[in-house]
């Protein structure tokens, strides 16, 4: 009986979708060819199923043999006596004979399957309560698992019985992993230089697989992420990852699963499995299913050798003996490594097997107490902080070599730990690991520490005995002075020989404390080298006396700081330039402000007019560099009316003052000839764009008549006149005006007011009332909120306004108050 009938599969066609085999008319002379040859496919197929089926029934009757001590016969008839007994096929049986009698990867898989079989039994009752029975689950799920068994076992007898790597890809795509949904699989295995070799595949174009046959060292595939993850990678889709593999344009959205192939950590190769559609997140039994096929192709790529290209020199792998006349040749201190197993065949640990002639090791101990000792057991550190165990046992298992600078290594020494900074080496040989360290010498970091701070800082160092004469520098001091290495140095005598002359009496000073009273001394001077170039060097010295306190030696140091030089030269130029602005900016400033309070105190005398209160307020910009523009005028004219207005020209400084000058004269010379506000403001603006160098400003203009108690008012883009009445405030609706200076001629609409017995008006510039973070109607509302309190004089009124005033753009501020008695 085959495997494929034991399974409950049939033996004929195995086409799941029952298409002709090349989609001819049977018919035809070519189609039946077709037929005959997928034909004979289908029975190669089933005989090799059903040769894989009768191996391992034959293997379980040896095992009855062995352990009933019967024979052959007597062994068959027991087998299937207690399949039938069982209710079970007999390749089923002899797969469960098996699993009890090995114990191994595969029995643990399909105890897995079972415990999992049994939880579905639990939880599905014999019969639901509405009477039904629900055995059928149970059943199911106990098919499930025996049909696992015997794949499994199956896969196993095929690839022990194939004599090369592609067969055993084809018996583990077509009888463990096709009825798990893969359509292809790939061996891949594992060079010593960290390169892949596709060694088996099925499922895959033959054109595909050859384009893949070898994968250079660190080239990231999917292949090489399993060798990097001990339990391997399930992707759920290749196009996710972003990485190359086989098959790839075949099955690009398919899940993809690579898993190490290992034995004793070592890995000698990676198998790779293909879904055609994304792979969902597998059950644990499915998991440990595909590690026990990756074992089994362990066991196969284990004894696998590469083919050689023609020409081509076979590579010999070195013993441990080579390895270890390798390493004594080394200027290194190196460990000769080898694998040690534990009791199940899982790697441990690392057996020290040599120790080279020029070995330190980093406590102290001798070569003979550390070779032949267990890594751990002489080296307990290693598995800590520093990952020296780990990234042994990484080269060990994948062949690709480590490398690492100033790694830091640890030894117990009394149970004291003791650190040592290390270079790193580990590469594999064989079945052997060679560690390689350089520790680093403590005095020789120091000296290259200090070579590196002497280049960065452009310091030379020298050294001068003053009894035998010998003058010592090193390189920098001799790149310094401009003179080749193998010049003579220049004695400290002839100093200021190399010295600018200017510099000889600083230089003079410096020898004489030095030399004469013993002391350390320093001092700078201008160096002028052989090739013409100046330097500026401060030179560093302190005397040596001996144990008569006589003067021994001198050393010293010599630096560059001519770029410090010129950078002070640089910082004190512009201090100075700096220092010379900001006096300019505060004379300007303080000019500017003079100028604009003899123009516009903050306060003037209160203009007197019969039945008028009169006041005005003035407050300059907060910061003195921004002297504005704002302006305010009262005054009364010839005709007995009074003249009021407030203005804004644009910017700040002296510019903005002077045209605010201009423009304040200019309406008081225009309001004497009678005219009413809008002509005036048609006449200012003129008067702003051709005679103040085109600049812009608002403003408002009033004229009040106290017999009448009347104010006609014009605006020039400025915010309107308001009007307090009782608790009531307003402000004048608007009338028509562009702001001055914008156009040559401009005509600017006029509006009259009639007040009242106690009523204020107000006139103010925008500085009262405008802030950053809200428009000009939120405050506006803010104010004549601020304004109904009418306090009992208009001065009262007025610094009440500029207390509570809640502007922030420190921008000058002009209010103009009258209040009808």
């Amino acid at each position: 009986m085959s495997a494929s009938e034991q399974s409950g599969e049939p033996a004929g066609d195995t086409r799941r979708d029952g298409s002709d085999p090349v989609g001819l008319t049977p018919l035809s002379p070519v189609g039946r060819l077709a037929a005959t040859v997928d034909r004979l496919s289908r029975e190669v197929r089933a005989a090799q199923a059903e040769a894989e089926g009768r191996a391992l029934i034959e293997l379980a009757k040896g095992i009855l043999v062995a352990r009933l001590g019967c024979g052959p016969a007597e062994a068959a008839r027991q087998l299937a006596e207690l399949a039938e007994q069982s209710q079970v096929t007999p390749l089923e049986f002899a797969v469960d004979v098996i699993n009890q009698a090995a114990r191994d990867r595969m029995s643990e898989v399909t105890d897995a399957f079972l415990a999992a079989t049994a939880a579905v039994r639990t939880a599905v009752p014999d019969e639901d309560p509405d009477g039904g029975s629900t055995a059928g689950a149970g059943a199911a799920a106990e098919a499930v698992a025996d049909s696992a068994a015997v794949r499994l076992r199956a896969a196993e007898s095929g690839a022990l019985a194939a004599n090369d790597t592609q067969a055993v890809a084809d018996a583990l795509l077509e009888q463990a992993l096709r009825p798990l949904g893969a359509v292809a699989v790939a061996i891949w295995a594992a060079g010593y230089d960290g390169s892949l070799t596709l060694v088996g595949s099925a499922g895959f174009p033959p054109a595909e697989a050859a384009r893949w046959r070898y994968v250079p060292p660190d080239v990231a595939t999917v292949a090489r992420c399993g060798l990097t993850e001990r339990s391997g990678q399930w992707f759920a889709s290749l196009a996710g990852t972003g990485l190359p593999s086989v098959g790839r344009h075949q099955y690009p959205d398919g899940g993809r699963v690579a898993v190490p192939a290992g034995t004793g950590g070592r890995i000698h190769g990676v198998l790779e499995i293909v879904w055609p559609v994304p792979l969902a997140p597998q059950p644990p039994q499915v998991v440990r299913q595909v590690e026990a096929l990756a074992e089994l192709c362990a066991h196969t790529l284990e004894s696998y050798t590469p083919p050689r290209e023609p020409g081509q020199e076979p590579r010999v792998m070195p013993d441990a003996v080579e390895l270890m006349d390798l390493a004594d040749g080394l200027h290194d201190p190196a460990l000769v490594l080898v694998p040690h197993l534990d009791a199940a065949g899982q790697l441990a640990d690392f057996r020290i097997q040599h120790v080279n002639k020029r070995f330190m090791d980093p406590a102290g101990r001798p070569r003979a107490v550390v070779g032949g000792a267990l890594l751990l057991e002489a080296y307990p550190m290693a598995a800590g902080d520093s990952e020296l165990f780990r990234s042994v046992e990484r080269v060990y298992a994948t062949g690709e070599p480590f490398r690492a600078r100033h790694m830091n290594l640890t030894a117990l020494v009394d149970q004291v730990p003791l650190s040592a900074v290390a270079d790193i080496s580990v590469s594999r040989h064989g079945n052997a690991v060679l560690l390689i360290w350089r520790i680093e010498d403590e005095t020789a970091r120091l000296a290259s520490l200090l070579q590196h701070a002497q280049r960065l800082g452009r310091i030379g160092g020298f050294e001068e005995n003053l009894l035998t004469g010998e003058i010592t520098w090193n390189g920098q001091l001799f790149d310094l002075y401009g003179r080749p290495h193998t010049s003579t140095p220049v004695p400290l005598e002839e100093l200021a020989a190399h010295a600018h002359p200017d510099d000889a009496v600083a230089i003079g000073r410096f020898l004489r404390t030095l030399l004469h009273h013993r002391r350390p001394a320093s001092a700078a001077f201008r160096l002028r080298r052989p090739d013409g170039v100046t330097r500026h060097v401060r030179v560093v010295a302190e005397p040596v006396l001996d144990t008569d306190d006589r003067l021994l030696l001198v050393r010293g140091a010599c630096q560059d700081i001519s770029a410090q030089h010129w950078t002070e030269v640089a910082l004190a130029a512009t201090r100075d330039q700096l220092a010379h602005t900001e006096q300019q900016a505060i004379e300007r400033a303080r000019l500017t402000l003079q100028l604009q309070h003899a123009i516009m105190p903050p306060e003037q005398t209160p203009l007197r007019v019969p039945d008028l209160q009169v006041a005005v307020r003035y407050r300059p910009a907060e910061t003195e560099q921004l002297v504005g523009g704002d302006w305010y005028d009262a005054v009364m004219l010839p005709s007995g009316r009074v003249l009021l207005c407030v203005g804004d020209v644009a910017g700040h400084g002296i510019e903005a003052a002077t045209s605010m000058v201009v423009l304040r004269n200019a309406l008081r010379g225009l309001a004497v000839t009678g005219a009413g506000p809008g002509q005036l403001l048609s006449w200012l603006n003129i008067v702003a764009h051709h005679l103040t160098g085109g600049v812009t400003a608002t403003a408002v203009c009033g004229l009040y008549d106290p017999a009448r108690r009347t104010l006609r008012w014009a605006r020039a883009g400025h915010l309107p006149p308001v009007l307090v009445r009782g608790p009531e405030a307003r402000p004048l609706p608007l009338v028509r005006g562009m702001l001055l200076g914008a156009v040559a001629e401009a005509a600017y609409e006029e509006a009259e007011a009639q007040l009242a017995a106690g009523d204020t008006l107000l006139m103010y510039t925008d500085g009262l009332i405008e802030r950053r973070d809200r428009p000009v109607e939120e405050a506006l509302t803010q104010l004549l909120s601020t304004v109904r309190p009418t306090p009992n004089t208009l001065d009262q009124h007025l610094d009440r306004l500029l207390t509570y005033s809640r502007s922030d753009t420190d921008d000058d501020t002009c209010l103009v108050g009258i209040r009808v008695a």
